[in-house]
């Protein structure tokens, strides 16, 4: 697992590198959807993570957002790598950003780092090992109720045209706990649960490169993930809710009333 860890690592921080020095510099911006963007540092990120990992493991599987690679579920081991997660918030020079690095192990996630190079966040997790931001150890919070719990979620980019939208969830939860806040980056989100700033997260329509390395930074961290029915969730689920235990049920009653 070291040998795993140290070449993730060296892909999420030269990744990231690349991330900060854009910040304050144009970018070249298309559209894979009306609201849903794609840069240039996306690609560049990318392809920089791309070539650290198979420099060191050549026949390991990758699974990516902007790239197209031939994924196999009967492989092994698969990398989850989303290249900038929060690309809209980069576009507008809002700092929730990060770079997701998952190694995945049977489908099952064994390695998870995501990187924040804007505000220096640094979260990783092996599994067996905790769960650590900067090289701090990390835990879910205490919160048992939701009336006391400070939540996160998002919305999906076709927001007008899905029924499950996320806006009905939304205005049903508000009302009942402290508050909500939507910074437009999953990977942090679930990262924050796990560090205890939010008590809890959900959303619709994820992709594995969304969660692949937060749902393991939050399990490590003493936190429950599950589908909105309860069951046990995949990154391959489209729905999640992540929370640190205590809010869990009374989160998913909510949810499906």
């Amino acid at each position: 697992m070291d040998k795993f860890f140290e070449i993730a690592s060296i892909a999420a921080r030269q990744a990231g590198k690349i991330i900060k020095d854009y910040f304050h510099k144009p970018k070249v911006i298309s559209y894979k959807g009306r609201i849903d963007l794609v840069t240039n540092v996306d690609k560049k990120a990318e392809d920089i993570i791309i070539k650290i990992i198979k420099k060191s493991y050549p026949n390991h599987n990758i699974l990516t957002e902007e790239s197209e690679h031939s994924y196999n579920p009967n492989q092994e081991f698969c990398w989850v790598i989303d290249p900038l997660d929060g690309t809209t918030n980069y576009v507008h020079k809002f700092p929730f950003v990060s770079v997701s690095i998952a190694l995945q192990k049977n489908q099952e996630s064994i390695l998870g780092i995501v990187y924040n190079p804007i505000l220096e966040e640094f979260f990783y997790s092996e599994i067996g090992k905790g769960s650590f931001r900067n090289g701090n150890q990390i835990s879910v919070s205490k919160t048992s109720i939701i009336s006391n719990a400070f939540l996160s979620t998002g919305f999906p980019y076709r927001i007008n045209d899905q029924k499950r939208n996320n806006i009905s969830n939304f205005a049903k939860i508000i009302r009942r706990c402290r508050g909500i806040r939507r910074a437009g980056s999953a990977a942090i989100d679930l990262c924050y649960v796990a560090t205890g700033i939010f008590d809890g997260f959900w959303e619709l329509e994820l992709s594995p490169w969304d969660t692949a390395a937060g749902i393991l930074i939050i399990k490590q961290a003493g936190g429950t993930i599950t589908n909105f029915d309860g069951s046990k969730f995949s990154i391959f689920n489209k729905e999640i809710i992540a929370t640190n235990g205590h809010i869990h049920k009374e989160l998913l009653n909510i949810l499906n009333s």
